[in-house]
């Protein structure tokens, strides 16, 4: 039987025609399965499915989650956190918990720490970014931290006091890959209008709890905020994050945004 698939014209450039036409043809595809965005279950014969495909430097996966989650899309991954995701798929790697440095651009090291943010009376997911060291523009030569400015030039907003009781608009280009119900990468446009390159990525998949899958997986969208190094720190509980994102906010430290799920 026909599966009700969508494989977007990225996703079947990329595959070939043959392999999309088989998989619309229910040969290749699953019947049942596991959205690797909400982690409920699906069936493609009885409801739109994307078909979702990561590109790596050498290996390429396909993936299949509801079509209300997330639509069918290629998205460039780096290898090493392809297979990564490979590995989780298999069960051979558990998801690692915790803060996910990696080297971003100016070679500087970002963590990321997820967590629910109160906004106009709603629970939020949000990512706090901090670097472990000033960020430096590419370049330049200098040592001044020019974190929050280059984020500023990306799109994202400076966040008030009285800002941050309100929710950011959303950056064009950008979105945040959750997959197989991990935290695996934030994505930015690519060069040229190309497809999606990391901003940042996990070394290894991150778990989010069940309630911030469940918030990002309602709203389709997680709230991103940055601050220069200093300004956040390891906070143990939610309310102590929110006490360290108000403080931030009102010494001019952090910027915001909010960003669409992309991936699965």
């Amino acid at each position: 039987m026909p599966r009700m698939l969508d494989v977007s014209e990225d996703v079947r450039a990329e595959i070939g025609d043959e392999e999309a036409d088989r998989l619309l043809a229910g040969e290749n595809s699953p019947g049942s399965y596991d959205c690797t965005s909400c982690r409920t279950p699906g069936d493609s014969e009885q409801e739109r499915t994307s078909t979702v495909l990561f590109v790596g430097e050498e290996t390429a996966v396909l993936a299949f989650a509801h079509a209300t989650c997330i639509p069918s899309q290629v998205v460039q991954v780096a290898e090493e956190q392809l297979q990564g995701a490979v590995r989780s798929i298999t069960g051979e790697e558990p998801g690692a918990q915790g803060d996910h440095p990696v080297t971003a651009p100016g070679q500087a090291v970002l963590g990321v720490t997820s967590g629910l943010v109160l906004l106009e009376g709603e629970l939020h997911p949000a990512l706090v970014v901090e670097p472990t060291g000033p960020i430096v523009r590419a370049g330049s030569g200098g040592t001044t931290d020019e974190f929050l400015p280059l984020l500023v030039e990306q799109g994202f907003v400076p966040v008030s006091v009285d800002g941050l009781g309100q929710v950011p608009g959303i950056l064009p280009g950008w979105s945040v890959l959750l997959a197989m119900g991990q935290l695996h990468a934030v994505l930015q446009p690519g060069a040229g209008g190309g497809n999606p390159a990391a901003w940042w990525q996990a070394h290894q998949p991150l778990q989010v709890t069940e309630g911030w899958r469940a918030a990002a997986n309602k709203s389709h969208t997680v709230l991103v905020f940055a601050a220069p190094v200093g300004s956040i720190g390891q906070q143990p509980r939610e309310d102590l994050l929110r006490d360290a994102l108000e403080k931030a906010a009102a010494n001019g430290r952090l910027v915001a945004a909010a960003m669409p799920l992309a991936g699965t």
